[in-house]
């Protein structure tokens, strides 16, 4: 007798491998669906033209060297240089093309926009008249705020039709 219950030993042991492959498997599909469903893009779509997503792009890329060009300048405490790459990202840059895209973007995506233009006239008469790194340093942190909210908000889809403004946000899903 003493075989038979080695048996039985083992084919619970292969019960007790096969149930926890299952519940593996199951936690696995669990997991697979809370990622897809959290990979939802909820984002706010702005439909815009091929024009207007290539004015919004290259605004972003400029913005986004002339940040990288500040950082550079406050590793050296070069208060003189970060005003001089502060200065053409603020609101003189706001203002060049701008018009058009006000009929087609929402309201608080222009006011962002321009608060982050603001930032950067205060940011280069600081570092000009104050010349201290760390207050540029917290200035830079607080615009870059914006743009990572903006960021988290919106996104832009391209449309063969010029946009028109929604007042109602779109859904998307991926």
């Amino acid at each position: 007798m003493p075989h038979c219950y080695g048996r039985l030993d083992l084919n619970v042991g292969v019960v007790r491998e096969i149930n926890l492959k299952k519940i593996f498997a199951i936690a696995l599909c669990l997991i697979a669906t809370t990622v897809t469903a959290s990979d939802i893009d909820e984002r706010r779509v702005l439909p815009i033209t091929e024009m207007q997503r290539n004015h919004i792009l290259t605004e972003m890329r400029a913005l986004l060297a002339g940040t990288q060009n500040i950082l550079s300048a406050l590793a050296t405490d070069d208060m003189a240089a970060v005003a001089r790459h502060a200065r053409p990202l603020g609101t003189g840059m706001a203002h060049k093309g701008e018009d058009h895209m006000q009929a087609v973007l929402p309201q608080e995506f222009m006011q962002l926009g321009m608060s982050v233009h603001k930032d950067f006239d205060q940011m280069a008469a600081d570092a000009e008249s104050l010349k201290d790194s760390r207050h540029t340093l917290k200035q830079l942190s607080e615009s870059m705020n914006k743009c990572v909210a903006c960021h988290a908000a919106y996104q832009i889809r391209i449309t063969d039709q010029p946009a028109k403004l929604h007042t109602q946000p779109m859904q998307h899903k991926h």
